[in-house]
């Protein structure tokens, strides 16, 4: 007995140092280890919350070898902490602490920090739309416009879509804006442009991020197509040195290009892609900066999950 309660003892302390300092995968292991659960029971407790998270993906958050980054895996930390037992936030925390880039990329980029911020706050925006991840819609095509004014903000976008439904009576999209840090959703505005009329509009001040709800005046069956277009009048921030997409779910095609306003041009500009908010950066490619038309613009064929953009520097 005396060797069971001191392997318990230790156990326990070991799970106290990791949830103090990390990282998320070794606190998420001593935690696992610590109550006794094998993970296919951690899942079947998962889905008494209303979470699914397979078997696999468990054991690689454990190891390390990938992280939580989506909406409903987020939710699935939260419930983790209550059916290990652990202190509210207390994996939360870990994830956002998560970020020990060199200064230089943290200013460069947002934070893997405000990014794991966002999803939280967009996942209780998405509910209260009673919206799903994917609406209902799969992208056949989007082509997004960038524009950055003068001051060198990051002053409206607009995107056209071309989207096809894979489920019956889709009536709407809800379109996701994530503002630069220091931004006013509340000052934005949205404009349904063609096809569509714009409808709720959410915001969650302190991520900067907005929804708002585009409706059609029609009724989709599962295989039709539509086309529509929407901007959003940002304009609240200082100084954009990147814009980012972010894609759940593989599909078509999305262009992207950026404007800058006459006399604010960058140095140089350069494409970048991104498994998740956690990995590093990679597919770094420079591009060519028009002085004529003052734009770039990326072209992906066939998107992938995880994160498409373009960043420059402006000396």
């Amino acid at each position: 007995m005396r060797d069971g309660t001191q392997h318990a003892d230790a156990a326990t302390a070991e799970l106290e140092t990791a949830l103090r300092g990390g990282p998320f995968h070794v606190a998420l292991r001593a935690a696992i280890a610590t109550r006794g659960l094998p993970l296919q029971r951690v899942q079947h407790h998962l889905t008494r919350y209303g979470v699914k998270v397979g078997v696999t993906s468990l054991s690689y958050w454990q190891q390390g070898a990938r992280r939580p980054q989506r909406p409903e895996s987020l939710r699935a930390v939260r419930a983790l902490e209550e059916i290990l037992q652990l202190p509210d936030e207390s994996l939360i925390r870990l994830l956002a602490k998560a970020d020990e880039r060199p200064e230089a990329e943290r200013t460069a980029a947002r934070s893997y920090r405000s990014l794991v911020e966002a999803s939280g706050a967009l996942e209780k925006l998405l509910a209260e739309l009673d919206s799903p991840l994917d609406g209902g819609l799969h992208t056949i095509g989007h082509h997004e416009r960038v524009r950055i004014g003068a001051r060198r903000e990051l002053l409206g976008r607009d995107s056209q879509h071309i989207v096809r439904a894979h489920k019956e009576g889709i009536d709407r999209f809800v379109a996701i804006h994530h503002g630069d840090p220091g931004c006013t959703p509340e000052d934005m505005a949205v404009h349904a442009l063609e096809n569509c009329r714009t409808g709720r509009v959410l915001w969650h001040h302190d991520t900067g991020v907005l929804v708002a709800e585009l409706l059609f005046d029609t009724r989709l069956r599962a295989g039709d197509t539509f086309l529509f277009r929407y901007g959003v009048e940002d304009g609240t921030a200082g100084a954009c040195t990147e814009y980012v997409r972010g894609f759940g779910f593989s599909g078509g095609q999305y262009a992207l290009q950026v404007r800058f306003a006459e006399d604010t041009l960058p140095v140089r500009c350069h494409r970048f892609t991104q498994h998740s908010a956690a990995a590093p950066r990679s597919g770094r490619q420079e591009l060519a900066l028009s002085d004529r038309h003052r734009s770039v613009h990326v072209v992906e064929q066939r998107v992938r999950s995880g994160i498409v953009g373009i960043g420059w520097d402006w000396e």
